[in-house]
């Protein structure tokens, strides 16, 4: 059908009614939140029968650390790897690092379901690929492979030296009268350094649904961040023979159920994927790295390739695509460009807007033509199909995942309101029971919660101040990275930062220019630095307003946590510096490059009573 854009009347070419499309996306939208609320979920620390275990390192005594550091580095994933491989490349290794977890990695060290792989082209998504000289193996790499490079990090920038593994932080508490910040930990250490830089990341905390009689259920329970292949058998690449006589449910269809999936439908006797909300899942066209390619590769291959496939997914008008893959092929549609016979940019403003709505609604159609092209059944087809804006979630890419359901051994359950309940030996879901062996969360992880409650510590400032309770009403930064009350502290997580698509580039850039700060300062025997308030509240002011348009856009989605299920206020991008990030991280350099550090306060000297 023909539709007329609001006000130059210009003709758009649909094979749908935009109309209805959206009456039907809000009718979802409605649906679920009459339910949703961020309560729903609870941590596997509160649940008796999940266990909050690592699997992969055996535990150990040590004696507690006490010392002095220039750097505590709170986290050792991605985020705390770059910034210890960024302060070595300045040649600062006086710092610490303290993780939870038996080794590097974060998220690919708790990650370890079959099927696991990164969605963002592994060349740009995996960090300091032309620091250690390795190429992916594959376009989309799997997790141990990610593993691997992790570890790769540590060795090559010397960073198990400094690391404390299997170790909580409990406090960081600013000491006015040292000038320095005292780190505490759940194993006794006290570690006082000049700078903290915050590096725990956001899918930290699993969650699973606050579900009635879930510890009285007498089978096995697991979340995917806690695999347990002592049950399953195999590993990530598949083969769960454990499984050939189990019947095993799959709760949550988001990125880590889309992909473990297939790879449990192929080895269970039986398998029930429960579905809240479903998925757009894209074609994924994995493949091995070409060799010639990589021998091609020249110094500076993947910054100009971050820059690529950063300017594309932001906006900027790019005559040479070098990544090809969907977020590069997605991100121009959006702005309706195929749609129309025109410039897009020379419409009016309600125009482009209208149009944008027409090429999201259209993305999300084009899944249900993927659908229908897949599943045989069509009551299933039409469960797996979404209603709503293409962007309300962040869309998965596997190439396993619909083909699963035409396995006579696979159920799709239909849960929109949640499960209802588990037995001694089943689940509940839409008032009928399902016998199961198996219950597996793939329910994600903590993202709306306050920093304690997902970190398990605070952060106290200057004049005692709780940095939960300075951030009640909102994130508070300059640039993303400091706030006003908090001398030397740094974080590396998304707080009022550009960000878009590929989190790992984002931690890898907040990171080199941290230590580049770190490293000026202990050059010039600067003592404390923190933002000028009117500069912070400058750059809230701006956050917030090129946040709005985004936010309409979210409200109007069904709930995820992406819009903080369905409270805006929660929203995942509410603190995301919503311009691009080619444009961000230039006006970073450009910062830098001025040396005059506009909106820092560089103390050189101990105030009193601070």
């Amino acid at each position: 059908m023909t539709v007329r854009l609001p006000v130059s009347g210009t003709p758009v070419h649909v094979d749908f009614d935009p109309d209805r499309t959206r009456q039907r996306f809000a009718e979802e939208r409605d649906r679920r939140l009459k339910r949703e609320t961020l309560g729903q979920f609870q941590g596997l620390s509160d649940v008796l029968e999940v266990e909050d275990v690592d699997r992969y390192a055996e535990p150990f005594v040590r004696d507690a650390v006490v010392e002095d550091v220039e750097v505590a580095i709170l986290g050792g994933g991605f985020g705390g790897l770059c910034a210890g491989a960024y302060l070595t490349k300045q040649g600062i290794t006086d710092f610490r690092i303290v993780e939870q977890g038996g080794d590097f990695g974060g998220t690919w060290y708790w990650n370890r379901y079959p099927g696991v792989q990164c969605d963002v082209e592994s060349h740009i998504y995996i960090p300091l690929l032309e620091e250690t000289g390795y190429v992916p193996s594959k376009r989309y790499a799997d997790g141990d492979e990610i593993l691997d490079h992790a570890r790769r990090i540590g060795e090559h920038f010397n960073l198990y030296r400094s690391a404390l593994f299997q170790t909580l932080v409990t406090s960081a508490v600013w000491l006015p009268s040292e000038q320095r910040w005292e780190v505490r930990t759940n194993r006794g250490d006290v570690i006082r350094a000049r700078f903290v830089v915050r590096c725990n990341g956001v899918i930290n905390k699993p969650q699973v649904p606050r579900i009635p009689g879930i510890n009285d259920f007498t089978g096995k329970i697991f979340h995917t961040s806690r695999w347990d292949y002592d049950y399953t058998g195999g590993n990530q690449h598949g083969n769960l023979d454990k499984l050939r006589d189990k019947r095993v449910a799959i709760v949550g269809t988001g990125a880590s159920g889309v992909q473990a999936v297939s790879y449990v439908a192929a080895s269970a006797k039986e398998l029930l994927v429960v579905q809240r909300t479903p998925s757009t899942v894209g074609a994924r066209d994995n493949h091995a790295t070409d060799p010639d390619w990589a021998a091609s590769l020249e110094p500076g291959w993947q910054s100009a390739r971050h820059r690529n496939f950063n300017g594309l997914v932001n906006g900027h008008d790019l005559e040479e695509d070098l990544v090809g893959d969907n977020w590069t092929r997605v991100f121009p549609y959006l702005n309706g460009h195929a749609l129309i016979d025109v410039d897009p940019s020379s419409l009016p403003v309600e125009d482009q807007m209208a149009l944008a709505e027409i090429a999201d609604m259209q993305l999300t159609l084009d899944i249900h033509k993927r659908i229908d092209e897949i599943v045989e059944d069509e009551a299933t087809a039409a469960a797996l199909k979404p209603w709503y804006g293409y962007l309300c979630k962040r869309p998965g890419f596997n190439d396993g995942y619909y083909p699963a359901f035409n396995r006579p051994s696979v159920n799709l359950i239909s849960a929109p309101t949640g499960v209802d309940a588990l037995t001694e030996t089943g689940i509940v879901v839409a008032g009928k029971t399902y016998d199961v062996d198996l219950v597996i969360f793939a329910t994600g992880f903590e993202t709306g919660s306050s920093s304690p409650s997902r970190y398990g510590y605070d952060v106290t400032g200057r004049n005692g101040q709780l940095l939960s309770d300075y951030f009640s009403d909102g994130t508070k930064t300059l640039h993303g990275l400091v706030t006003h009350g908090f001398p030397n502290f740094f974080e590396l997580g998304l707080s009022q930062n550009a960000y878009l698509v590929n989190f790992a580039y984002m931690l890898d850039r907040k990171a080199h220019h941290v230590a580049r700060i770190i490293n000026h300062a202990v050059r010039h025997e600067i003592n404390s630095i923190e933002p000028d308030l009117h500069a912070q509240n400058a750059w809230v002011s701006k956050v917030q307003q090129a946040a709005e348009e985004y936010l309409q856009y979210s409200s109007t989605c069904t709930p995820g946590y992406y819009n903080g299920q369905g409270d805006v206020s929660h929203a995942f991008f509410q603190d995301a510096y919503r311009i691009s990030e080619v444009d961000f991280w230039d006006q970073m350099d450009t910062w830098w490059d001025a040396g005059t550090f506009e909106g820092l306060t560089l103390d050189t000297l101990v105030p009193a009573n601070q």
